[in-house]
């Protein structure tokens, strides 16, 4: 029986000096202290071969533990934890097994602890807990059908200069496709870089963007001049509700990344700036596990789109049945030869096609989209109805309703927004109707006339 805990220094010297005192045989003596023989003698031995320090408590720990890491593995992980500070285990394993997948490294768990034990753990400031969004994405099942695109929030050089980054990434692969820093954020600079990324990669489905500038405006459905040109090369330009960046969450999650890599702190001037931008891309599509993908990189998922970018962006086309009418200077359109309506100034030299309902309303089409209501009696434009029971509160990036999509209540040509093999898009507006463009894609076997109507 082992010495109890409580006071177990002084019952050893207690029990030494006893036995030196040689009044007492060993049997007796551990009787005594409630401990036995050997235990008695192994106090002994311990005297004997260091005197009084011998007595006191030692470690039961094991001095050798048959799969502790081995040196060299451990330096490896701090090295290459050195090199990106902003990587966890799971990336680092990752990464160490792409490079030598024949070696046996250690567990997250184990790389984890390394970590901390090295001091290389930065402390994430504590949040509320929320309960997880786990419903699935509507449109990112396949690369290009959804790109992202935003302004990452603006920070200043160390000569003071000015930076607004423009990213542009594909939805499904995370693949980021620019991140470039523009001189000024207006829909020039903005559509050149597009066209760059359109040229390189081809055309998207869809790109996915917030209600700022040059994205949206203020004009009829929310049309800016870079949507109208989105439009007429036939991708569907999405927007997010006002105020819930998490309709967009995978994107925002990327600047997090961005902005803790390379503008904590920013470099010296633009040019530097830049680099660290190209240098980030580079790392985050060709090295970089990511954990939604099964740590995979996202340039191992990302393809170029078959959708080409054109020569010549071409001009919508509308039926027959259609009157064509081209919108003039100060965004008017003419009626029955004389009388002009005004429409937009964003579609200034576009032409529209107006759908008749009845003798005293039409429908007004962009392409595909369509843009308001007319009234042929009054000269009156009027903005479209919202569908009943559409709208619900707190939508996210991509979730579906509990519904099918309500169809128009008079079929007409197939909305720019209908995609083949698309489910439904879950409109991410609220209950009243604010003008903006709303998109919704629809599942032809379910809903082959369903178009757009909100």
């Amino acid at each position: 029986m082992p010495w109890k805990v409580s006071g177990e220094l002084e019952k050893r010297k207690q029990f030494v000096e006893q036995w030196l005192s040689q009044e007492w045989t060993m049997t007796e003596l551990c009787a005594r202290h409630g401990i036995s023989r050997q235990a008695g003698y192994n106090t002994l031995v311990r005297y004997q071969q260091l005197g009084w320090e011998g007595l006191e408590a030692r470690s039961r720990a094991p001095q050798r533990h048959p799969n502790q890491t081995a040196a060299e593995l451990e330096q490896r992980i701090v090295d290459l934890r050195h090199e990106h500070m902003r990587w966890g285990p799971r990336k680092l394993k990752a990464v160490l097994e792409r490079r030598e997948p024949g070696r046996s490294w250690p567990a997250v768990s184990t790389m984890g602890a390394l970590l901390r034990r090295e001091g290389l753990v930065i402390a994430r400031r504590k949040r509320r807990r929320v309960e997880p969004y786990s419903a699935p994405f509507a449109f990112a099942s396949e690369p290009n059908r959804v790109w992202c695109a935003d302004f990452k929030g603006w920070g200043r050089t160390q000569d003071g200069e000015r930076i607004d980054p423009l990213t542009l990434s594909d939805a499904c692969s995370r693949y980021l496709l620019r991140c470039q820093a523009v001189e000024k954020t207006d829909t020039a600079r903005v559509k050149a870089i597009f066209e760059a990324a359109f040229r390189e990669y081809g055309l998207p489905e869809a790109i996915r963007t917030d209600n700022g500038a040059p994205f949206a405006s203020r004009a009829i459905r929310g049309l800016s001049r870079l949507a109208v040109w989105l439009i007429k090369l036939g991708i569907v330009p999405e927007r997010i509700q006002p105020a819930h960046p998490e309709q967009n969450g995978r994107h925002e999650r990327m600047h997090l990344t961005l902005q803790q890599e390379t503008m904590s702190p920013m470099a010296a001037n633009r040019r530097a700036q830049q680099r660290r931008f190209e240098q980030f891309r580079r790392e985050y599509n060709q090295q970089r596990p990511h954990e939604a993908l099964g740590m995979q990189t996202p340039a191992s998922c990302y393809r170029a789109s078959p959708r080409r970018y054109p020569a010549r962006v071409p001009e919508p086309q509308y039926p027959s049945h259609m009157q064509v009418r081209k919108v003039h200077a100060g965004g008017e359109i003419a009626w029955r030869g004389r009388r002009h309506v005004f429409l937009s100034e964003t579609l200034v030299g576009e032409h529209v096609g107006l759908e008749a309902i009845d003798e005293r309303w039409y429908t007004i089409y962009f392409a595909d989209v369509p843009l308001a209501r007319f009234d042929g009696w009054n000269w009156t434009v009027h903005r479209l109805p919202p569908a009943d029971a559409f709208y619900i509160e707190g939508a996210k990036e991509g979730e579906l309703p509990p519904f099918l999509c309500t169809p128009s209540p008079k079929p007409g040509p197939k909305s720019v927004n209908y995609v083949p093999g698309l489910k439904c898009q879950l409109c991410p507006r609220p209950d009243t109707f604010r003008g903006e463009l709303c998109v919704i894609l629809f599942e032809p076997a379910l809903n082959p006339v369903a178009k757009t109507i909100c």
